[in-house]
């Protein structure tokens, strides 16, 4: 009975965006960098970062705060980055005409993006501290 009141308390918050102009395997290292910390400063690194695509993450992160303030009544200072992935979504699929009549793909990739946010909540120490 315990256990199962244990998971309803956990607080999460979800927030998806769908057709990010970019491929998975570019998407992945930024959304690697970011799961744990905390909002503020997931929002901070993404704001210098020099990849195209950090600022599609970084809108979405900022919907994923602005759900869990005003759908949920959460404390913002205390949310952190539980998980974030993509999935592949469609590829439009473009030629360029190349020399002798041929023509070369050019594959243009989308991605969908999940993050989601939980609250940090303070773990008490039953031990006691060691002295």
């Amino acid at each position: 009975m315990n256990a199962t009141n244990k998971k309803t308390d956990i607080k999460i918050v979800k927030s998806v965006n769908k057709n990010v102009r970019s491929s998975t395997k570019k998407l992945k290292p930024i959304l690697k960098s970011i799961v744990g910390k905390k909002v503020d400063i997931a929002i901070r690194d993404l704001s210098f970062s020099d990849k195209r695509i950090s600022k599609d993450v970084k809108k979405t992160i900022s919907s994923a705060v602005a759900n869990a303030e005003n759908n949920y009544q959460y404390d913002i200072d205390k949310l952190i980055v539980k998980e974030a992935y993509c999935g592949k979504q469609v590829v439009m699929k473009r030629f360029r005409a190349r020399a002798k009549g041929r023509a070369s793909a050019i594959m243009k990739p989308y991605s969908n993006l999940t993050i989601i946010l939980t609250e940090k909540i303070k773990q008490k120490d039953s031990h006691g501290p060691k002295s």
